[in-house]
């Protein structure tokens, strides 16, 4: 699916489907944080199952607004313990499927907010 930002100042998620994003279009095949204060780097993390506190741990330094979490292809939450230093910080964490995560970025980031996503990129399950 293409989206089109509303700010060009803004860096944005310009595209997504099965196993990629792509970011001021760039095409990205792996997990990675995008924020709206151009941040952007490799998330290592290829499966929700990989996940662990030190991931959430990163992105608290960041000291966004909100933080949103695509986690993949369908909606699957973290573990409270795993958000704990983003709660501690008073920062929001919002969860939602990586497509849904990426529309959301934009409209937040759009508005002018420092927002980060956190996109889970999982590789595309065969036979669909």
């Amino acid at each position: 699916m293409k989206l089109q930002p509303d700010r060009p100042d803004v860096q944005t998620v310009t595209a997504h489907g099965p196993g990629w994003v792509a970011v001021n279009g760039e095409r990205i095949d792996r997990s990675v944080v995008v924020g709206a204060r151009e941040e952007r780097f490799d998330w290592p993390c290829g499966r929700f199952e990989d996940l662990g506190a030190e991931h959430f741990a990163q992105l608290a330094a960041l000291d966004a607004e909100v933080v949103i979490f695509g986690s993949g292809d369908r909606i699957r939450f973290p573990r409270p313990a795993w958000i704990a230093p983003l709660v501690a910080r008073g920062v929001g964490v919002e969860t939602m499927d990586t497509a849904a995560a990426c529309r959301t970025y934009n409209i937040l980031a759009g508005e002018g907010r420092h927002v980060v996503a956190a996109l889970l990129i999982e590789e595309p399950a065969h036979g669909r």
